[in-house]
């Protein structure tokens, strides 16, 4: 397993001794006997290095269990985490020095530059046809598949049942007004977090994209055009930077990251924050047991549609191994590994066997039962990959400074030719 130290460039030197001739098959072989190396990037759910759910344990789990049945396939893993690893990944592809599997939050800056193989190149028609449709679709540019759907999430409103009761609050807020009321009744209580808004680098596209969708708003409109700084969308952040001025929220949200502030709501500090399924064991792991889900409130009511989040893997087309990673990958989404990501970190399978074993779970059914009618980012839209890390970096001063003038940044990098 490569850790997040060993840099990529290193990984392929060593990784690469002793190759030779290219396989019948596409790719380098090694001369001890044809054993392939494949190389893989990935993002790490778990808490870092050395933490019993890190993504180094997670992946040498599977690749373990992956090379007993391969042995002629070696899988060296570099797990990286969130914060890090568009940047690096950017960094590699520049290099020239790729790797064979690729996963993380995006696919589709790299199919303009043809980087990629073909979802049908690397995936099996049986293992193709279990994915949910609605999700393999996003993985479509032009119509021809390079994403492959990794794991996915829906999202819904957590909250405190004990500081609700104390703050005399009897129901979860349905709307805007409703939730500032509840923030302010729990402030009052002595809650130091009536709602905790994470705006940090970690997910802020998806804290924001919950509040766009509660007020009819988007990166996109109904017409597929950029509108990150409509009307609605500047009216939503300006709502957001009334509860910040008013200290209803987090503290300086900008700079808080999704991971903190649901720690901070385990912790008991915390009286609502949205969430998904994978808050679950941070939760859990903080002791706290009494807490609600309900949907996530909007401006004039309840969101009839959620964030559907997806997470990628693609393969690279460079070093041409791609029978040994359609091995990988069909091993992947039919053995147990789906279901481990699930067991280790409350996230959902995108596969419909997968979403039939978890049917069961009474804690991810309310996020289950979200997916159908999900709302996702605009992953098709190569411009995606530009648009998407400056929202990570700048919307946090939208509920700092003005709203119109942060929003329109964003919306130049979108249109920007």
């Amino acid at each position: 397993m490569g850790g997040a130290a060993l840099g990529l460039a290193t990984a392929l030197v060593l990784s690469s001794c002793g190759s030779s001739a290219p396989s019948t098959e596409g790719g380098d072989q090694a001369a001890d006997g044809g054993q392939v190396t494949l190389k893989m990037v990935a993002a790490d759910y778990g808490d870092g290095p050395g933490k019993p759910n890190s993504g180094e344990t997670f992946w040498k789990g599977v690749v373990d269990e992956f090379q007993a049945a391969n042995p002629n396939i070696k899988v060296d893993v570099q797990v990286i985490n969130w914060n890090d690893i568009d940047t690096q990944v950017a960094t590699m592809v520049q290099n020239g020095q790729v790797p064979d599997i690729l996963q993380t939050g995006d696919y589709s800056g790299f199919v303009a530059d043809q980087l990629l193989y073909k979802v049908d190149e690397v995936l099996s028609p049986a293992t193709s046809a279990d994915m949910l449709e609605k999700f393999a679709e996003f993985g479509k540019v032009d119509g021809t598949g390079y994403g492959i759907p990794f794991v996915s999430s829906a999202r819904a409103l957590f909250y405190n049942k004990e500081l609700f009761a104390k703050a005399k609050i009897t129901d979860p807020p349905k709307t805007w007004d409703e939730l500032k009321a509840a923030a302010e009744k729990l402030k009052a209580a002595g809650v130091s977090q009536p709602f905790g808004l994470p705006l940090g680098q970690e997910e802020a596209q998806a804290e924001s994209f919950l509040w766009m969708l509660g007020n009819g708003g988007g990166y996109k409109d109904d017409a597929g055009k950029w509108a990150i700084n409509s009307p609605q969308n500047v009216e939503t952040f300006g709502y957001l930077k009334g509860l910040v001025d008013a200290g209803l929220t987090t503290p300086n949200p900008g700079t808080k990251d999704r991971k903190t502030v649901w720690e901070d709501f385990g912790a008991g500090k915390v009286g609502m924050v949205n969430g998904g399924p994978m808050s679950i064991p941070i939760f859990d792991a903080a002791g706290l047991k009494d807490y609600g889900v309900a949907p996530i409130a909007g401006k004039a009511g309840p969101l009839d549609t959620t964030l559907g989040v997806m997470d990628w893997i693609m393969a690279f087309n460079k070093n041409g191994h791609a029978a040994e990673i359609k091995k990988f990958f069909d091993f992947f989404y039919t053995g147990t590994a789906a279901q481990k990501i699930s067991d280790t970190y409350k996230l959902l399978p995108v596969t419909k066997g997968g979403i039939d074993k978890l049917s069961g779970d009474e804690k991810l059914k309310p996020f289950l039962d979200g997916l159908p009618n999900a709302s996702f980012y605009p992953f098709q839209d190569p411009k995606w990959a530009e648009v998407n890390p400056q929202i990570k970096q700048i919307i946090g001063g939208a509920v700092k400074d003005d709203p119109a003038k942060v929003l329109g940044e964003l919306q130049k990098t979108a249109e920007a030719s």
